[in-house]
């Protein structure tokens, strides 16, 4: 990216410092008080048609490379692809949702996602489609992704303002997992019923509905601090403030550690639907619907929790119930004991996940949200295409089983080291 000006910045006064919320607030405003906000409202409907759609498309392109190929190696180059744009460009990117129109740079982004849907079922419906095309656009998809994923998420403040934002990032988990739980259920039953194409078609509508819910909304101008900066030095002046604020560093660090090894058991999962449990397209959809359930169970008693020490007992719970759940379902040969373990680790996943989030987010000033949001992006899914090759390779050389044991370790052992040690990490005391 060039080291350019981008000319003037918008101008409107000075930031109003950011306080943390109120302790006992989710007591006061209810478990769903940031859907007061038009602005919200209109996002958290649209988005949630479109994670639907992602989210069909997502087990569709898995269901089609596991038919392409039937290699585990396949699943976790695929996953690879989509990912590795991260680490290439995702700071970068946090500079930019710094420098622009958060809300136009989401409706561009989500612009290039629907056309990419789109190309993807042109080419399965005319038969043309082979795994390398699969590779690219899931390498193209993760190009965007890098300035979608922070722009939205530093989005958030602008909708609802700081005294909403916790109870906004569990909503936004629960309609995540609300989509988790839709998406693949409903492209196992359309895979069956209509073939794999019309997922990807769907998923290309499904646009339609984040971006006019965009269009609708009434935005005040925000401040664009620093805009004729240089780039590198904006970059820097983020890592700073990361690698200076220890407990934040050490939350990026856990979400790191968690999100790129032990939460990729993942790529398996199609896997385990076709030749552990000898099912079909159904199968893997509902196996990863249940988990979905188990999240969105898990977002709602999230929701009401705003208080610091909540969000962190939070955390120590998702990583051991997500960590047993992964040890469960890596041993299970059967259908039903594999559907209770998913949804343990959906519940324990999203505590984790979104209470990881929330700590990142609660205490940081707009003016570097987008750079602690790509660093954030960075640490939980930039460790992706590392650990999808990882998981990929040990679960055709050992199986697919105990390499989603392995996983399961991994998160175990990451909990232990939290829960032995949460004065060095920052997490006994409020964070500033």
């Amino acid at each position: 990216m060039p080291e350019t000006d981008p000319g003037p910045a918008v101008e409107a006064g000075p930031p109003d410092p950011l306080q943390p919320p109120v302790e006992d607030s989710s007591v006061s405003r209810g478990a769903f008080r940031a859907l007061r906000h038009r602005n919200y409202r209109l996002y958290f409907f649209g988005q949630l048609t479109s994670l639907a759609g992602t989210w069909m498309q997502s087990a569709a392109q898995a269901w089609l490379v596991l038919k392409l190929t039937n290699s585990a190696t396949m699943l976790g180059v695929v996953s690879f692809a989509q990912f590795t744009p991260i680490l290439l460009v995702g700071l970068f990117a946090g500079v930019i949702v710094d420098r622009v129109d958060r809300r136009r740079l989401i409706i561009t982004t989500q612009i290039l996602l629907m056309l990419s849907a789109f190309t993807l079922a042109a080419l399965t419906w005319t038969g043309t489609v082979r795994v390398e095309y699969v590779i690219l656009l899931a390498a193209f998809n993760g190009t965007v992704g890098s300035f979608d994923m922070p722009g939205r998420q530093s989005f958030v403040v602008e909708m609802v303002g700081y005294d909403d934002l916790a109870n906004a990032i569990a909503l936004n988990s629960m309609m995540f997992n609300s989509a988790r739980m839709l998406g693949p259920a409903a492209a196992g039953l359309l895979i069956a019923w209509l073939g794999i194409g019309t997922c990807f078609f769907l998923n290309g509508v499904s646009f339609l509905a984040v971006i006019w819910s965009l269009t609708q909304m009434e935005i005040p101008t925000r401040v664009i601090a620093g805009g004729g900066t240089r780039m590198i030095h904006q970059l820097r002046e983020g890592l700073a403030y990361v690698w200076s604020n220890r407990p934040l560093f050490y939350q990026l660090a856990l979400a790191a550690v968690t999100n790129g090894f032990g939460y990729q058991y993942l790529v398996l999962v199609p896997l385990f639907a076709k030749n552990v449990l000898h099912g079909d397209a159904r199968t893997y959809g509902f196996l990863v619907a249940i988990q979905g359930l188990g999240s969105v169970i898990g977002a709602v008693t999230l929701a009401s929790r705003v208080s610091t020490r909540g969000m962190r007992n939070n955390l120590l719970v998702g990583l051991f119930l997500s960590a047993i759940g992964i040890v469960v379902f890596g041993i299970s040969r059967s259908f039903p004991l594999s559907l209770a373990a998913q949804f343990v680790i959906g519940a324990g996943l999203t505590n984790f996940r979104a209470s990881n989030n929330t700590l990142v987010q609660m205490f940081v000033n707009d003016d570097l949200r987008g750079r602690v949001m790509s660093t954030y992006q960075l640490a939980a899914v930039g460790m992706t295409p590392v650990g999808a090759l990882e998981v990929g390779y040990v679960g055709s050389h050992l199986g697919p089983m105990k390499a989603v044991v392995i996983c399961g370790a991994i998160i175990l052992v990451s909990g232990i080291v939290l829960l032995t040690s949460l004065k060095s990490v920052g997490m006994d005391e409020e964070p500033s």
